[in-house]
């Protein structure tokens, strides 16, 4: 008997700007991932909750290739680490 597969909620990892949140999203309701990631700017320029929901789908969608077994907050954590990391980096070398 087959059973069709159910489509999971992730964070994507081919087409990522910043997490893969808007990717993910887009990929899920079956639009092009531009529309999602302008649909978060305008929520985000209106009233900021855009952000936060961003953040919010950051910690709590998996990754497409997230193993079952991980804790995927953790994951997220790190993720965020990891890019405040470089974009100090970066504002770092402008003023060098």
């Amino acid at each position: 008997m087959n059973t069709p597969q159910t489509q999971r909620l992730q964070r994507t990892r081919s087409d990522r700007m910043i997490a893969g949140v808007a990717g993910g999203l887009a990929k899920y309701l079956g639009i092009d991932p531009v529309i999602m990631r302008i649909a978060f700017v305008i929520v985000g320029l209106m009233n900021g909750i855009g952000v936060v929901i961003y953040l919010v789908l950051w910690l709590l969608m998996p990754n497409e290739d997230a193993d079952p077994t991980t804790n995927n907050l953790d994951v997220a954590i790190d993720e965020m680490r990891a890019m405040i990391e470089q974009l100090v980096a970066r504002i770092r070398d402008l003023f060098r």
